[in-house]
This record gives C-alpha cells, sequence and structure tokens, in this order.
C-alpha cells in the first residue's frame, strides 16, 4: 500500500486520536530541551572545570532546534497555535533558519518529496562521493547557504520559486528584523565586553551541526525518487534519547505519510503502519557505513 491507502484504512477514531494536539505534551518536551540549553550555557559561561567539553553537548542540543523549528511550522508540537509561531521565531534566530521563508521551503519539500524537478531539498545534493562526504558532513555549506538565504531575502531579492508573490513581503521582514536582533546581539556584546554568545551558542552550533548532518542524511539520502511517502522517506530505529532529542522525527517515512500526526503521536502511527514501510534502518551507525559503501 502507498501512504494515502494506508491512512484511508484507518478508522475515524484513529485520525482523531492520532491528529489529537495537546499543548502540556509539547510544552513539557520544549521545557526539557530549551532548559537543558539554558542550563548547558549557564554551566559554560561560569567556566566550570572542563567547560569546553560541553560546548559539544550544547551544539548537539541547539542544532536539534531543528527538528522542533520543522514541527512548528507544521503547527503540530502544541495546540495553541501562536505557541507554535513563537517557537518557530526563537528556534529561527538561533539557526540563522528564517522560519517564515523555511515554511515555504518545506511545505513544498512535503508536496514535492524526492521530485528531483521540484523539491526543494534536492537543490542542495547528497553527497555522491568520498570526497563530497566529509563536506557535507561538517555543516560548513548548511551555514553558507543559511546566511546567502537572509541577506538575498533582507535585501528584497528573493526568487526561490516555493515562495508566492505575497510571501515577498513576509521573508524580506523577517530577514531585516533577524540582521537587526543580530547586530544588537553584536553591539550588546562589543559594549559589554563579552564573549560570552561565542562559547554558549556559536561555537557549540559549529560544533554541532555535524551531528544534526549525519541524522538528516537518513531521511531521505539514497531513497528511491517515487511519489510513495513510505517509500521516498526513511524510518530508522535509535534510542529513545535520540527520539526525544529530535522530537520524534526518526519517524520520518510515519511523518511524511500524515504530517498532521503531532511528534507525540508518531510511536503509536508507527506500530500501526510498520509492516508497510520500505525503507527503514537499524540505527545512524548501519545507516552510513552502507551510505559510504555505496559512494565508494
Amino acid at each position: 500500500m502507498d501512504h494515502r491507502t494506508v491512512i484511508a484504512s484507518l478508522t475515524s477514531e484513529q485520525r482523531n486520536r492520532l491528529t489529537a494536539k495537546s499543548d502540556l505534551a509539547g510544552l513539557l518536551q520544549l521545557a526539557v530541551h530549551w532548559g537543558s540549553i539554558i542550563l548547558l550555557g549557564w554551566l559554560i559561561a561560569v567556566r566550570i572545570p572542563l567547560w569546553p567539553l560541553l560546548m559539544i553537548l550544547q551544539g548537539i542540543l541547539i542544532v536539534f532546534l531543528f527538528t522542533l523549528i520543522h514541527e512548528s511550522i507544521h503547527r503540530t508540537p502544541f495546540r495553541t497555535q501562536w505557541l507554535n509561531d513563537c517557537v518557530a521565531r526563537v528556534c529561527s534566530v538561533l539557526l540563522v533558519l528564517p522560519s517564515d521563508w523555511f515554511h515555504y521551503f518545506h511545505l513544498a519539500h512535503h508536496r514535492f518529496t524526492q521530485d528531483p524537478e521540484n523539491d526543494p531539498e534536492l537543490m542542495s545534493p547528497k553527497p555522491e562521493t568520498v570526497r563530497q562526504y566529509p563536506v557535507h558532513l561538517s555543516g560548513i555549506p548548511v551555514w553558507w547557504g543559511h546566511i546567502k538565504t537572509l541577506v538575498i531575502n533582507a535585501s528584497g531579492h528573493c526568487s526561490d520559486t516555493f515562495v508566492p508573490a505575497k510571501g515577498h513581503r513576509k521573508v524580506r521582514s523577517e530577514a531585516q528584523i533577524m540582521i537587526a536582533v543580530y547586530a544588537l546581539m553584536i553591539a550588546v556584546s562589543v559594549y559589554l565586553q563579552t564573549a560570552v554568545l561565542v562559547y554558549v551558542w556559536v561555537l557549540p552550533a559549529i560544533l554541532g551541526q555535524p551531528f544534526l548532518r549525519i541524522y538528516l542524511l537518513a531521511e531521505h539520502g539514497r531513497c528511491p525518487y517515487v511519489a510513495n511517502m513510505l517509500e521516498n522517506s526513511r524510518t530508522t530505529t535509535t534510542t529513545w534519547l535520540v527520539r526525544k532529542l529530535a522530537w520524534n522525527m526518526p519517524y520520518h517515512a510515519e511523518h511524511h505519510a500524515y504530517p498532521t500526526v503531532p511528534f507525540y503521536r508518531l510511536p503509536e502511527f508507527h506500530a500501526l503502519i510498520e509492516t508497510e514501510l520500505k525503507q527503514t534502518e537499524d540505527g545512524y551507525v548501519r545507516f552510513h557505513a552502507k551510505y559510504i559503501e555505496q559512494i565508494r
């Protein structure tokens, strides 16, 4: 069965349960994720013994906010819509990823998943050689792409086909506000003669980005160019901790098959359709070992 047939086979009761949203579930997860970032940031700022080692863990927590902004633009983590929007805004600043622009980008990705001509994710090709692989995992192309997008959008020259004409003013204003926020942060840091933001945010994010690249490559890497979401997206079996960190997005085929299912309902949905999944992998180490072998 393809994903449409699977969804159609669900009863009304199952669909209602799977798509039910909860502020409480989302806020509990948010409190743990943001709270951990704040705690580690404080420990780094006061420079406890071996504090530089904490920057890697801090970076992982920061870059995996990508999975939260991803969920927030679907408006599924929280029942209250302004909560979804506010969380997306905060994450967008920390990741240098404009949330309004990413909203249009990601909706096009869902509409045209693995369509070489229309899926915007495929505009940045996955590594196809051993030389491209470490460059991709470094995260350097991603940071450059985010900064470039921010500058282009702020200048009013956004030409991305997935951004509708009515959205151009919105993405321009968003980018300009974000740049103003960064300028203010720099100005305050210079005035106070402190580099604390470099150590609790900038450097950790750079150090953490390769871990996010390792995770994200498994979502669609080496998946076929077909329309069936159960085949063009991969679900990866992993630990409870990774699932929590990534807001249950390792259940990625399930998410693409039924995007309105909140992250806390995805394990239940996985149990219902597990036998229909076409692309699965037992862990990220195993996935990357196979990936490297294929590109060699």
